[in-house]
């Protein structure tokens, strides 16, 4: 049968809240509002990255082929220069004039059908950039909002750290102070039941299991010695008398 100083047991009470505002506190730190935030804007964040890939891969694509009209449109608009300064020059022959007119109508026909070409891919990627600008400008919003969650959760956690040290230290110093094998039980009973492993008689009711003892169990716990560490026969805690219940030490 386990015993304690009667003032320890009422004092386990303390320790009970300390390690009660500790489980609060880590409830706090996991279930913060700006985690949910923070959930929410990676989801958001992570949809719109596939876009923010998918436009820019567009805009680079379109980058390249106007690149590639750009080039053609030149090398069409080089040989036609060089024709015209042969045509110009007038040291050909009336058959090789004939020829270089006949080329140059050919060229300036593809000319006008690649300028065309390079037209219309600057159209669409003017479209596509404009596209882009959007959603990196939506990428950038969600990203600073995210900044601005995560700052308010680091900001959070810190005081939650700060004032669970504080609880901590405090609740060490009262523990370190009481019945060891008072405390050891304590402890396997908070283990075992959800945090809570002393609770005070209060009315004839456990204030842990929240259930009134039989008229029986209250009389045993009430004739129990003052020193002798009784449990509630409901939920198994550590039952903790008033000062002026017990029979003595």
């Amino acid at each position: 049968m386990a015993t304690a100083p009667p003032e320890d047991q009422r004092r386990l009470l303390e320790v009970q809240a300390f390690d009660t505002r500790l489980q609060q506190l880590v409830h706090q730190r996991r279930n913060h509002p700006a985690l949910a935030t923070l959930s929410e804007l990676d989801g958001r964040i992570a949809d719109l990255h596939t876009s923010l890939v998918d436009s820019r891969t567009a805009v680079a694509d379109l980058e390249r082929e106007l690149a590639k009209a750009e080039s053609d449109v030149a090398q069409v608009r080089s040989r036609a220069q060089r024709d015209q300064q042969k045509l110009d020059s007038g040291a050909l022959s009336a058959k090789d004039s004939q020829a270089l007119v006949s080329e140059l109508e050919s060229l300036a026909r593809r000319q006008s059908v690649l300028e065309d070409a390079e037209l219309e891919v600057m159209e669409r990627l003017e479209a596509h950039q404009g596209s882009l600008a959007e959603v990196e400008a939506a990428h950038a919003e969600l990203q600073a909002a995210k900044d601005r969650a995560t700052a308010e959760r680091d900001a959070a956690w810190a005081e939650i750290n700060a004032t669970g040290s504080k609880v901590k230290a405090e609740r060490e110093a009262l523990a370190a102070g009481l019945d060891a094998g008072l405390v050891a039980l304590y402890d396997k009973l908070r283990a075992q039941l959800g945090g809570l492993g002393a609770a005070a008689l209060r009315g004839g009711r456990c204030e842990g299991c929240r259930l009134e003892l039989n008229p029986s169990d209250l009389a045993a716990v009430k004739a129990a010695p003052a020193n002798q560490v009784v449990r509630c026969e409901e939920c198994g805690r550590i039952l903790v008398r008033p000062a002026d219940e017990g029979a003595g030490a």
